[in-house]
């Protein structure tokens, strides 16, 4: 197949990065151009006029991996709660479910994440992320759901690298936690911080052992 042909086949980028990704997960996080032009059958110019650069492919993998995430768990997220505590409970069992589910993810928030390349899909995620959840604790706050004292924008900050913390030990660690504990885990850290009432904390939580989202790699 010529790189002209190859160029205008429904999706040839699509085959590329999933190329990449299983090059990525069997080099425990290095990738050569021409292994993945192997893998797709096409020419290495091909993936080159695709992404620019091998680390162009290696950045387009991981924010593929958070475009996933964000689906999953966040923006495009389908919580069937009806409490706001029940809710962000929920939202956390899929945070967790993904990364348990993908089998991208310990390179992602492991050796990946301290990758040059992929810094600034890194950073524009994490500040997506900072972003939405203190316009989430304030509209709580408002509501008088969360204590008026906490500063969003921190507590948020404090969430977000505290749980990162947790699923990378989780996920790296030589015995990985039962997912639906982890989540009761994380839960308990964020009610304690968010210094929500009793009944919210300790609510119950079967989200994970119900159902777990269907994660497409």
């Amino acid at each position: 197949m010529s790189a002209a042909s190859s160029t205008t086949s429904p999706g040839t980028r699509e085959r590329l990065l999933a190329a990449a990704q299983e090059e990525l997960i069997e080099g425990h996080g290095h990738l050569e151009m021409q292994a993945v032009a192997r893998r797709t059958q096409v020419s290495v110019g091909l993936s080159y006029h695709h992404f620019g650069s091998k680390a162009g492919l290696i950045a387009a993998v991981v924010e593929e991996f958070y475009d996933r995430l964000d689906q999953a768990a966040f923006a495009g997220a389908r919580l069937s709660a009806e409490s706001w505590a029940d809710r962000e409970r929920q939202r956390i069992g899929a945070y967790v479910a993904f990364h348990y589910d993908h089998p991208f993810a310990p390179l992602v928030i492991g050796p990946l994440s301290r990758a040059s390349e992929v810094l600034d899909v890194e950073t524009a995620f994490t500040r997506r992320q900072l972003a939405a959840g203190a316009r989430m604790l304030e509209a709580a706050r408002r509501d008088g759901i969360v204590s008026g004292d906490i500063d969003a924008h921190l507590t948020i900050a404090l969430m977000i690298g505290g749980i990162r913390q947790a699923l990378i030990g989780a996920l790296t660690g030589e015995r990985r936690p039962d997912p639906a504990q982890l989540t009761d885990d994380i839960w308990a850290f964020m009610a304690a911080a968010l210094r929500l009432p009793a009944e919210a904390q300790s609510g119950p939580s079967n989200t994970m052992r119900r159902s777990r989202p269907n994660v497409q790699q």
